[in-house]
């Protein structure tokens, strides 16, 4: 399975829709700013499943910020990173990911890609879609056995 990590898309609903033609992913996380672009992009691809948290770009957004979820067994815990105040650092999100039994902690807000592993835990931020210079996004892949985190310049 291939999985679509968006975050801080800031109304760039273009570029989105350019990563999901080059990933042809089975799913889709966006992780906030903002939420009404990723509603644009799964009006324009329905059969995609989607799943989406609140940025503090959202402003009134009444979901949960931290959502743990499973794709093909594997245990994600997504938010966009602002309450765990992840440009301070990441460490509140990683403990929190462990804390829930997380296999993947993903966050946004600091529009800067990361992907790290330490042997228990992928953690993985896929930038900004829609500011930056590069715009970037990232791909979980999910196979039988193996698990594997990444992101890409668009």
């Amino acid at each position: 399975m291939r999985i679509l990590v968006l975050s801080d898309s800031h109304g760039n609903v273009d570029n989105m829709i350019r990563c999901v033609d080059l990933a042809e992913p089975g799913a889709i996380l966006h992780l906030g700013d903002c939420r009404h672009d990723a509603e644009a992009l799964h009006r324009h691809y329905p059969g995609i499943p989607m799943q989406c948290v609140p940025g503090n770009c959202d402003w009134g957004a009444v979901d949960a910020p931290e959502v743990l979820t499973e794709y093909g067994g594997v245990r994600i815990l997504m938010m966009h990173g602002h309450t765990r105040h992840v440009k301070a650092g990441a460490m509140s999100a990683v403990y929190a990911a462990r804390e829930m039994g997380a296999q993947i902690l993903l966050y946004g807000h600091t529009h800067q890609p990361l992907v790290d592993f330490d042997g228990t835990l992928w953690v993985m931020n896929p930038g900004s879609v829609g500011r930056g210079s590069p715009c970037t996004y990232g791909i979980i892949t999910i196979t039988k056995d193996k698990v594997d985190c990444s992101t890409y310049r668009i």
